[in-house]
């Protein structure tokens, strides 16, 4: 039987013209499916579903796609389109600001913020929504870990991080899950860029507990702040973080971490 490529609809949104021009490309280079993955060293599946806006793109993919095509920053700027379409609308515009923000300050109670986040551990918090099905689930963590692609730009961001205890004590994902991701995070304790600092449970309850806070400082000097679950309170005096982070490290060492 005859293989017929499934109609695409590239004007219904980003993600569908991705889709679009990834096989409008292909086709005129006169690739296959398996050709184009065996060149991309990607799977067959993927750049399928990718091509019938199925899947959000992978992150790696847009540079992978403008290198074999030679098309420049075409397909890293329909992505960034893209992406933004797996957030929530009312999330969208906080992504925006945050994209620009010069400056940004987060206070976390439960879980790591975000653009501190591993892939596993965004995973293992985002697979809790038991409402999504495994390919949503996917496009979320793809998403979350396109923003932190600024983090690893020529003038990245400063970064001013404050989080409970708790969330180096809660695991997420199993121990060796937990191990990387507090690793990564004593990574960015103390740089030039960044700061990661931790509220010990020693310092009793406060007015913060009960949800994140997000500040950031944009280049025309206007600070806008996101929140959830809180209302506006105080910032905490400095602690000492990477104790904190490493001791409970120490927890989660009694299993075989894979080599990063």
């Amino acid at each position: 039987m005859t293989f017929k490529p499934q109609q695409l609809t590239p004007y219904h949104s980003a993600r569908h013209y991705f889709g679009a021009e990834q096989r409008r490309h292909r086709e005129a280079a006169r690739l296959s499916l398996v050709q184009l993955a065996e060149i991309l060293n990607s799977s067959k599946s993927t750049l399928a579903r990718v091509e019938t806006a199925e899947l959000m793109p992978p992150p790696d993919l847009p540079a992978q796609l403008d290198a074999a095509f030679g098309t420049d920053k075409h397909f890293h700027g329909l992505y960034e389109l893209a992406k933004r379409e797996a957030h929530p609308d009312q999330y969208r515009r906080f992504m925006d600001f945050e994209a620009q923000a010069e400056v940004i300050e987060t206070y976390d109670p439960q879980v790591v913020s975000g653009l501190l986040q591993t892939r596993e551990y965004a995973n293992a918090q985002l697979s809790l929504q038991e409402e999504l099905a495994r390919e949503q689930t996917e496009e979320l963590v793809n998403a979350r870990m396109s923003r932190q692609d600024r983090l690893r730009s020529a003038q990245p961001p400063l970064r001013w991080s404050i989080i409970d205890e708790a969330v180096l004590r809660r695991p997420f994902g199993g121990a060796a899950c937990m191990h990387k991701q507090l690793a990564q995070l004593l990574e960015q304790v103390d740089t030039p860029d960044s700061k990661v600092q931790v509220m010990p449970f020693s310092a009793g309850p406060y007015y913060l507990m009960g949800g994140s806070l997000h500040l950031l400082a944009l280049p025309n000097g206007s600070t806008l702040a996101y929140e959830e679950g809180i209302e506006v309170g105080h910032l905490y005096e400095d602690r000492d973080s990477a104790e904190l982070i490493q001791q409970a490290m120490e927890d989660y060492k009694s299993c075989d971490t894979p080599p990063s």
